[in-house]
Order: C-alpha cells, then structure tokens, then sequence
C-alpha cells in the first residue's frame, strides 16, 4: 500500500498540539461564514400586500383532524411547527392550548472524548448529551370546554406554514392560528371569533428544567432564563396582547379577560453558536434577554402583518415542488387525516392524493427543521419531554443521511445547507479527536498500520464536536458522498470550496486506514487488493471482518468523488492521482457461491442477520449507483443485489422500509417500491411500526412501547421521487418505477437532477407527455423516457421542453 505522504497528512501524531487544532476551528468558522443562529438581527421586511393563498388553493395541501392532541400524546398527535430552529408541537384543545417548545441547539454534554475501557465513546445524557425542551406554553380558557363546543376542526396547511382550530360555542365562531416565524423569529398564536365572542384564562410559559418564570420587560412580559452543567446559558420569553378587554402580567404568567381576540408571542433560544474557534458559545448573547426583546418586538405588528411575513418567507420554499400522482375518491376526500390512513390500510385501495400530500408533509418538516441552525437528528426539533431516545442525536450510520436524501430531488436544496454548516464546524473536533483516539490499543476499530491520518466519526454525533457509542469508520465517508451529492444536483463551486477539507480529510484517514490483502477468483487467479481495516456492517454481524461490503462501497465512492473534486477546483492534482491508484485497487464485492446474495462480508456466509433493518451491503445501489440495471453491471452482481434486497424483506421500521423502498426502485421494480411506501403510511396501533394520526412516524420498540424517529418522514418522500425520476451526472430517466396506482395520470414539478438541472414532468397512462429541464448549471444530459434516449445541450439558466416522450 502506498504510504501516506506527510505533505497531505501534516498532524499525523497522536496529539496535535493546541495551536494546530485552533487553526483548523478557526479556519471552520471562516468557511462557515457566520450562521444565523439566536441573534440579534434587523427588523424583517414586511410584504406590502397580502401573500395568502385563497382557500380552495390551500386546500389542496391541507390535513386536518376532527379532535384535539390528547396533551399526554403530543409526539404522536400534536401538529409541528417550526421556524428551522425553534420547533413546537401544537395540541389545539379549546380549553387548553398546549405548545412543547423545542430549540434545535439546547443540548447537554460536550465533546466526550474520554474514552471507555474497550476504546468506544460513553453514550449518556450526562456525558454525550441529549437534545432537550426548552419550554411548554399553555393557553388556558377554561369556558371553552371541548364537550361544550360544536364542529370542532384543526388542520396543518402545509403550503403556509399553519396550525389552525375552529370550533363553535353558544352561537359563536372561534378560531386560532399557530405558526413559528422566522423573520420575527418567534412562535405566534393568533386568536380570533365571530360573534361577539371574547376569550377570558391566562398564558403560562414553563420551563423543563426547574427554572423559574418571572415577569419581565417593563411587566410586558413572562420569561426565564437558565443554564446547564456544560456552560450553555439558554432562555425564553412570552407576551401577549389584544385590542379589547384586559391583558395583564402577573408573576409567573399572564391573565387575559374579555378579549375579542388575543395575540401571543413566544420565543427562546440558546448562546450556542456553529463555531468550534469559541466552544460552540456565542457569549455575547444574553438569550432570556434577546427572548423579551424578539417577542416584544413582534408583539408591536398586528398578527396579521406577523402572519403575512411569515407566510411570505414560508411560500417561496414549499411551492419549488408541487406533485400529483392522480385523483382520489369523493369518498376519501370526506374523510379526515387519520380516517384516511386508517381506511387506505384496511380498504387498500390508492389513495394518490393522501400519497402525495405524505411528500409534501414530509417537506413540510424539512422547511420547518432545517433553515438557519443545526440540521435535524433522529426527532428534528419536535420533543415532548427531556428523555429523547438516543438522545435525539445525529446517527451517522444512515439515519442524519436519509434526513437529507430529499432535500435537492424535492426542491428544498437551501435546506441541505444545515447539514454542510455542522459537518464543516465540527471538522476540527472530529480531526483532533480521531487523531488522539482512534488508535487506541483498546479500539477494536484501530488501524493495524498503526498510521492515523484525517478523520472520522462515531455513531453518533452532538453538537459540540463529540461522538458517542462505537466508532463508526466509514462514517465520514458517507457523510463526504452526501455532501458531494449536493454538488452534483447545483453545481455550486462555493459548495464544493466549502466542503473539500472534509472530503480530503476522509480520503486522508482511508489512505492510513486501508490494508492489503490476498484475493483468488473464480478461475484461480490471485491478486492483492485493498481493504478496509477491521469493522463492522451496521448494525449487526462480527465486530472484527476487514473488507466489509459497507466500508468497501463508501470508500470507492469517496476516492471518486474527490477526484472529482479536485479536478473542478484545481487542486491536488497529483495527490489526486495517488488516490485514483487506490481507488483501482480497491476490493468491490462478489455473490457468495452458498447463497446467490451479493456478499455482506469478504465470506460466503451470511455472518448476521437475514432480515435485518439496514442495507448496508447495498450502497452501490442506493445512495450510491455502481449497481444499476442499464447493462453496465455484470449480471451476477445485479442478481446477487436483487436477491440480498429480496432477502432482507419488506416489513421493518419505517426508516428501513424507506431505504428498501428506494433500492426497489433503484431496480425498476415499481410495485415493490410503492408497496414500501403504502407500508409506512399504515396507521401505527399499539405502538406498532407506521404512521401515527399526525403523520409522525412510529417504531415499535416491543412491549407496546412505539417511538417517534423522523427519518421515515423524509426517507420516504424522497424514494417518491426516485420512482419518478433517477438521475445520475450525464444521465435522467423519467418515470423509472411508476406503480400502477399512479399511472393513469400526475405531474411533478421542481425535482431536482444531478448534473445541475431541475426537472417538471407530467405523464398520462404511464408515458410521459411533457417534460421541462431547467439548467441550474448543467450543461449536457441524455434523458431517457419510454425506451428512448434524448441528448441535451443547455446554457445554464436555460430549459427545454419535450412532449410525447413515449
């Protein structure tokens, strides 16, 4: 193997010294260009003429209920809201609103590099740390008990960004409207009547932490303050106000009394800041402080004008895509949400519109989890207590991925940016902390050259630089394959600049990590190859197996995308060069002779579990696309994928069924693919694994015992997507994996194509009748539609359009 030259490899010891660690924060901090995060920041513009969608237009992206959250359910019926930080899980009772409050960045623990006796990271609340509440905001009317009322409804507008109730009481109409804001960031709760209602109770805003509320601004508002063991100091704020009655401040809360309407205003936050150069501490802001002032100030505008700003911001991002995959039944359109899911898995009959609005509620929770802050770990921004399992975190073994699979095919590409900003910030802790650790003589994982060089990950990740559970050394190379993958769909050089020094520090730690072996093949050939060190596939099987499929892809397809890389930058040609050297000699997986199945270890014996929820051995399919069904992968290969794919089934967790969904239609097989769709919109019962009545999805933990995790959420969507359109760099094909349930008719607009285009298609009896491709950079693709290929030349910032494409 070639050794690793010092000119790429500067910090190869064991213990860079301070200096070398604070120029690299230094340096991450610069890239990043300061995020936003819990500032001070300019008044927001406000649009001069009203951006709301007529009712009927709203409808179509609309879900409602025809019950409130059950306040001791909330994860699994309360409706999200969120501005990409702050996140609130709305419960819409008459008597009681109730808001659990989250913000993205309010964690505990730290960088959680003391390493256990076995040389893996400790995984708890106190040392790794744990996502946590910030706040509950109640709203109590006590007159307005919910068996008092009449034709109570709520619904999620996911076109506006809206949680809305209406219900009726002695003759009058009462309605409320919940959103968070991020202009003004600030959650608003707006509400009104038609009548000659009022609204009478008071506003409590509580904090998780033993904090205690006290009034403040002037009396104008409630707020507390804290901190945590780790130094984060962290706040939140509430006002409220009306035009009529009676609204005043009161210790810990605030009274209203005969209000014909009634604005409240929330918000929090912490000092954390993207930045590893200052402990990941913005110290200069006072966060209960900036909490008064953000509400304060929004409290001066009329709700109107908040919601008018918000709606404004919130618009432009969902409408990039708009999807149809056909009509669904008068019947099922009379039903609501949760009837809905309940009657498409009893009837099993389609229900495209259902389908459809799942994608687009699925990019509903990405515009509201991932503008502006941390990116999205296992529950994104939406708890309902202190005790997330797995502490919320960032799984690194497939799950922060999938979060971000349908950012640029589903239009939501500025939402990616979330997820470059955190792995490019924590790149300096992640650098020196591999370099300290990871050859540990007590980490299984180490490498057996004794090199070290780079870096790489845990399972999971917090967000001040540390890992937790196992080490996890592929990690950073399918962190590297996703953000180049961003590359792919913009061609955005500045994206490019900003994620390199990831991905050379990846290929830096595999070029130190990879060893040599001997391989025979079918005609008793020999040859050495390269491998990666000791690992194992996640989650399951030897925890000691070198050459492991999962590792053996990933790396493949790192070492590509950094030649690529390098060559549109201009950078490292020659290192460039040595690595395209591994990368030929790299070992890529062959079909096990027992059992027909693409090998998961360097044995023809399947050394874990069947069935098992990850794919691991099946990267080359999907995410990555070494493995297609064009002719230009040997057949035994794509066999042996197909029946390792067969093999593994189609009922697991919804994360999982997502993934398989997507790998299906990788193959072209359309009613496998919308099956797995059809399994993860089930209703969850007991517990058990699918959707629960708030579309949130569900995994059944055993024993009755079901857990919110949003990666099926967004997995989902995007393998909706893939079944419409596949694109690789030079390459689109439309309408890969149509089921039969969307044939007769739909369209899709805004999806995103590697290459740098974006795509609009409408299809009629499973043939295409008109496509559109806009160049976001692109220059040169062949589209494929209906058996045949069409070669396309455009300007960046041109289109084309093409109908009857067979």
């Amino acid at each position: 193997m070639h050794n690793v030259d010092t000119q790429h490899t500067a910090a190869r010891d064991n213990h860079p010294n301070r200096r070398n660690f604070l120029a690299l924060a230094a340096g991450a901090g610069a890239a990043l260009g300061g995020l936003p995060a819990f500032t001070a920041s300019a008044a927001p513009v406000r649009p001069a003429s009203s951006p709301l969608l007529s009712p009927a237009a709203a409808a179509r992206n609309r879900l409602w209920w025809r019950a409130p959250a059950d306040p001791g359910s909330m994860i699994r019926q309360g409706l999200p809201v969120g501005n990409g930080r702050l996140g609130a899980l709305a419960g819409n009772d008459p008597a009681g609103e109730l808001l659990t409050i989250t913000d993205a960045t309010l964690w505990t623990g730290g960088l959680n590099d003391t390493p256990e006796s076995d040389g893996q990271f400790p995984y708890g609340r106190g040392d790794f740390g744990s996502l946590t509440l910030l706040a509950r905001l109640a709203v109590d009317i006590p007159e307005h008990d919910l068996g008092s009322v009449d034709g109570y409804r709520r619904s999620l507008d996911l076109a506006q960004g809206l949680v809305s109730a209406s219900y009726e009481l002695s003759g009058v109409t009462y309605e409320r409207e919940i959103f968070a804001s991020r202009p003004d960031d600030v959650i608003v709760l707006y509400f009104s009547q038609r009548g000659g209602g009022s609204y009478t109770g008071t506003v409590s805003l509580t904090g998780t932490h033993g904090e205690a509320t006290t009034a403040g601004g002037t009396g104008r508002c409630a707020s507390f303050g804290g901190s945590f063991a780790n130094g984060l100091t962290y706040g939140a704020a509430v006002t409220a106000r009306s035009g009529t009655g009676t609204v005043a401040v009161s210790g810990t809360s605030i009274s209203f009394a005969g209000c014909e309407d009634l604005t409240v205003v929330v918000s929090g936050g912490t000092d954390y800041a993207l930045d590893p150069a200052t402990g990941f501490r913005d110290r200069s802001v006072d966060p209960e402080r900036l909490a008064r002032t953000k509400v304060l100030a929004a409290a001066g505008h009329s709700a109107r004008t908040l919601l008018h700003t918000h709606v404004a911001d919130f618009r432009p991002v969902f409408r990039q895509l708009d999807i149809s995959l056909g009509t669904s039944s008068a019947a099922q359109r009379r039903l609501d949400t949760w009837e809905r899911v309940r009657a498409r898995h009893t009837d099993d009959l389609p229900d495209p519109e259902l389908e459809a609005a799942y994608v687009q509620f699925g990019r509903y929770l990405m515009i509201s989890g991932s503008r502006g802050s941390l990116p999205m770990g296992l529950q994104g921004p939406w708890l309902d207590g202190n005790d997330p399992d797995w502490m919320g975190d960032y799984h690194t073994d497939v799950n922060l991925q999938m979060n971000y699979w349908a950012a640029d095919r589903a239009g939501l590409s500025e939402c990616f940016d979330a997820f470059a900003d955190y792995c490019l910030a924590q790149l300096p802790c992640w650098t020196d902390v591999t370099r300290r650790l990871f050859n540990n003589p007590a980490n299984r994982y180490r490498n057996s050259s004794g090199k070290i060089a780079g870096w790489t990950v845990a399972i999971s990740t917090n967000p001040y630089g540390g890992g937790g559970w196992w080490w996890h050394p592929a990690g950073n190379a399918w962190i590297c394959q996703s953000l180049f993958e961003h590359y792919e769909y913009t061609q955005d050089r500045a994206h490019l600049e900003k994620i390199y020094p990831l991905l050379k520090g990846a290929v830096e730690f595999w070029e130190a990590r990879l060893v040599t072996t001997t391989v025979t093949d079918a005609s008793g050939a020999s040859r050495e190859v390269l491998v990666a060190d000791s690992d194992w596939s996640p989650e399951q099987g030897p925890l000691d197996a070198k050459g492991i499929t999962y590792a053996q892809e990933l790396v493949w397809n790192l070492f590509g995308n950094h030649r690529t890389a390098a060559r549109v930058l201009g950078r490292d040609a020659a290192y460039s060069a040595t690595v395209e050297g591994l990368r030929r000699r790299l070992y890529l997986p062959v079909v096990s002779p027992k059992t027909g199945r693409l090998e998961e270890w360097m044995s023809p014996d399947d050394l874990g579990e069947t069935t098992h929820r990850h794919l691991s051995p099946l990267i080359g399919l999907f995410p990555g696309d070494r493995i297609r069904p064009d002719g230009s992968t040997p057949k035994d290969i794509l066999d042996g994928a197909t029946a390792l794919l067969t093999a593994r089934g189609m009922d697991s967790y919804g994360w999982a069924n997502a993934w398989r969904s997507l790998c299906w239609a990788r193959l072209k097989n359309a009613e496998k693919a919308y099956q797995l769709v059809v399994n993860n919109l089930k209703p969850s019962v007991n517990g058990g694994n699918g959707s629960a009545p708030n579309l949130f999805d569900i995994m059944d933990m055993g024993q009755g015992r079901g857990i919110f995790q949003i990666d099926a959420n967004l997995g989902t969507p995007s393998a909706v997507i893939e079944m419409l359109v596949y694109s690789r760099p030079g390459h689109v094909e439309l309408l890969p994996a149509l089921p039969a349930a969307w044939a007769a008719s739909g369209s899709v607009s805004g999806v995103g194509v590697r290459g740098g285009f974006v795509a609009d298609l409408a299809w009629k009896h499973g043939r295409v009748t008109r496509l559109t491709l806009r160049s976001v950079g692109g220059r040169d693709t062949t589209v494929l539609a209906g058996g045949t290929a069409r070669r396309i030349r455009l300007r960046p910032g041109g289109s084309v359009t093409l109908r009857d494409l067979g």
